[in-house]
């Protein structure tokens, strides 16, 4: 399984209109090789480099598993959407405060769909696919603080 963004390779700059201080949209994925048995996906953005640790951006969770594309700044049809860092749901772009950091949207098949509301918790969503996760797909993207962020102008 694989998971790729024509916006942005895999380790290299995520494009600024993704961000917070962009338009702060989700950029735009491709997905290949799902396994034949999955019955959904799930979707998380996290920055591992937050001062606080993990940090989440995004969870979009029982994705149609026959989906090959998530447009840009758009919600796949009945796909339901997990609370974010910020305590709300949708996607938060980045926006570190300081240095470069990096940003792993992480695809999971899993073997079943979830039975969870809309705006459930991370550690929700995570207990619920422990054994259930057929395959993993890892895109890394990179943002950098602006010079705003770091001098506390912004």
């Amino acid at each position: 399984m694989q998971i790729t963004s024509p916006a942005f390779q895999d380790g290299e700059h995520i494009p600024e209109q993704y961000s917070r201080a962009g338009e702060d949209k989700n950029p735009p994925l491709q997905i290949s090789g799902v396994p034949a048995n999955a019955r959904s996906l799930v979707l998380m953005m996290e920055d591992p480099d937050a001062t606080r640790g993990l940090f989440t951006h995004w969870i979009v969770f029982n994705l149609d598993p026959r989906l090959t594309r998530i447009e840009e700044g758009r919600i796949p049809m009945r796909a339901e959407q997990g609370m974010n860092g910020w305590g709300r749901t949708g996607y938060g772009g980045p926006q570190p405060p300081s240095g470069d950091h990096r940003y792993f949207f992480r695809l999971q098949a899993l073997d079943s769909r979830l039975e969870l509301p809309a705006g459930s918790a991370r550690d929700q969503i995570e207990r619920a696919t422990r054994g259930h996760v057929i395959e993993t797909a890892v895109l890394m993207g990179r943002y950098a603080a602006s010079r705003e962020a770091m001098s506390g102008t912004r």
